[in-house]
């Protein structure tokens, strides 16, 4: 497998347990990898009526600093850019926020910090 593949791989299956962690937490998926002009959403759940764009970061470890350091403020930008899309294109008009999951490690043993709200758009 080439390393694009696998890195590929491992973002999904580091997304999957992300989406499957914070649903554990009472958050309900509601797509996943959503490609949009100018970015990509990597979840889209909801957390009662609010819908909640979540950017999932991930690092083996913290030895180059944490994941959570890496959504600065252009991927931010990119990030509302792909979101006001998702709801255009959606016909959504809802209370949403942007939240941002580091996690580090490697699967099967991940640790997740969830900063809800971690940045504002809207």
């Amino acid at each position: 497998m080439t390393h694009s593949r696998t890195a590929r791989a491992r973002g999904e299956t580091v997304e999957r347990a992300a989406a499957d962690w914070l649903a554990a937490r009472g958050l309900r998926l509601v797509a996943r990898n959503q490609h949009a002009k100018g970015g990509e959403l990597d979840l889209v759940m909801r957390d009662g009526e609010t819908l909640v764009f979540i950017e999932v970061r991930h690092r083996a470890d913290s030895r180059h600093g944490h994941p959570l350091e890496t959504v600065t403020a252009s991927k931010q930008r990119r990030l509302i850019q792909a979101a006001r899309f998702y709801l255009l294109r959606n016909g959504l008009s809802c209370p949403c926020r942007f939240d941002v999951v580091g996690v580090t490690g490697t699967s099967p043993h991940l640790d997740f910090i969830w900063v809800r709200a971690a940045f504002d758009a809207f």
